[in-house]
């Protein structure tokens, strides 16, 4: 180990010891912040953990992830005892605050239970994701479809809603990690023909019915 390294660290914890919570805080995150710049890791934003005060952390409007009460409660008991050991997936949104990509529910145990929250000081621990706005419906639904329970409901109108902003098929498949025949299904259960409005694998919405609706009558 490099000893100026060395020197340079302990004269900065020297320095830290002497400072209040939230000036440490600060600190702590600026000095992460720099270090992740030069890192080899710098393009993994788990190599850049800060730690945001929970009133500027917000939740998204189209998570369809749901979580039963008892898989909470293991959550819950999973933090109290061993801890925040992954940090909760954020965008920042330059204007002070961070809306969520995944960890919505870790991050409601870091609010909802007074100890856990006592403990970490009101504050969450952030990782950050940088992407453009039209992505981060995507980066929501490919953090969350392995876990907890999708609602169809829910998981359809995403759906439809990207392809009302335009999105193709394949577009869809490719950012959600969804099969066709799974995009077609949640486009089906809207029961709206705009959702069909960028469809490229069949010509029209008679078509649809046809192989869908008519195949599934003869059943």
């Amino acid at each position: 180990m490099n000893k100026e390294i060395i020197d340079l660290t302990d004269k900065i914890i020297l320095k830290m010891d002497q400072m209040d919570q939230s000036e440490k805080v600060e600190a702590l995150n600026y000095v992460r912040e720099k270090l992740h710049e030069v890192s080899p890791f710098a393009e993994e934003p788990c190599d850049c953990v800060l730690w945001v005060k929970q009133e500027n952390i917000r939740a998204n409007e189209y998570n369809p992830n749901h979580v039963a009460t008892p898989e909470m409660k293991l959550l819950y008991e999973s933090i109290r005892l061993d801890g925040y050991t992954m940090p909760i997936v954020t965008y920042d949104l330059k204007d002070g605050n961070r809306e969520i990509v995944d960890g919505f529910h870790r991050n409601r145990i870091g609010r909802e239970h007074t100890d856990i929250k006592k403990r970490i000081h009101g504050y969450l621990p952030v990782s950050t994701i940088d992407k453009p706005d039209d992505e981060r419906i995507g980066s929501t639904i490919r953090h969350n479809r392995a876990r907890g329970t999708h609602g169809i409901r829910p998981m359809s109108e995403i759906v439809l809603e990207l392809s009302e902003m335009g999105w193709d098929d394949v577009k869809i498949c490719e950012k959600l990690g969804m099969d066709l025949d799974e995009v077609i299904r949640l486009k089906q259960i809207t029961g709206l023909k705009e959702a069909f409005m960028n469809h490229e694998f069949s010509k029209s919405w008679e078509e649809f019915e046809r192989k869908y609706y008519k195949a599934e009558d003869k059943k």
